[in-house]
């Protein structure tokens, strides 16, 4: 009878652990948050996404309000085409709000911050937003900081 009790306990505990292991994929695989089924579609050109990926986070303020649904290059300028979808709550974003690519952390995802604007027009569905700060490339930031380096120690 002993023995039941305890197979029961360890069974219990595995169970635990594998309901633990599938809310961490889903954190991790970004299917958790905000609904952007019904919201609507704005675009954005960037000269450099970064590792911007589909399904990526969009915030404003911290607060998660839509996701990427889509990254092409536009054959025209040779820019980044970003698709993104938010959630039909957020329908008052001025039409003249900013998005940038960001990072969670150091290392951490990349994904796009929004801005608000002061326009009195709204984004509506189809918009395209203008006014955008690509990804900061943390390879061309060191050598920057080692080419000025390296500059100021032949000027002297």
């Amino acid at each position: 009878m002993q023995k039941k009790g305890l197979e029961l306990m360890v069974g219990l505990f595995v169970l635990a652990g594998l309901l633990a292991l599938a809310a961490l994929a889903l954190r991790i695989g970004n299917l958790g948050g905000v609904s952007v089924s019904d919201g609507y579609t704005v675009t954005a050109r960037f000269d450099n996404i970064g590792g911007l990926k589909v399904r990526s986070p969009v915030k404003l303020g911290g607060v998660l309000i839509g996701r990427v649904t889509d990254i092409g290059l536009d054959e025209d300028d040779f820019r980044a085409l970003v698709t993104m979808r938010l959630a039909r709550e957020y329908n008052q974003l001025p039409a003249d709000s900013s998005v940038a690519v960001n990072t969670a952390g150091l290392l951490g995802e990349q994904y796009l911050n929004m801005e608000p604007g002061g326009d009195d027009e709204v984004l509506k569905d189809g918009d395209e937003i203008t006014i955008t700060q690509s990804a900061l490339v943390l390879e061309d930031l060191i050598g920057k900081f080692m080419f000025n380096k390296a500059d100021e120690e032949a000027d002297k």
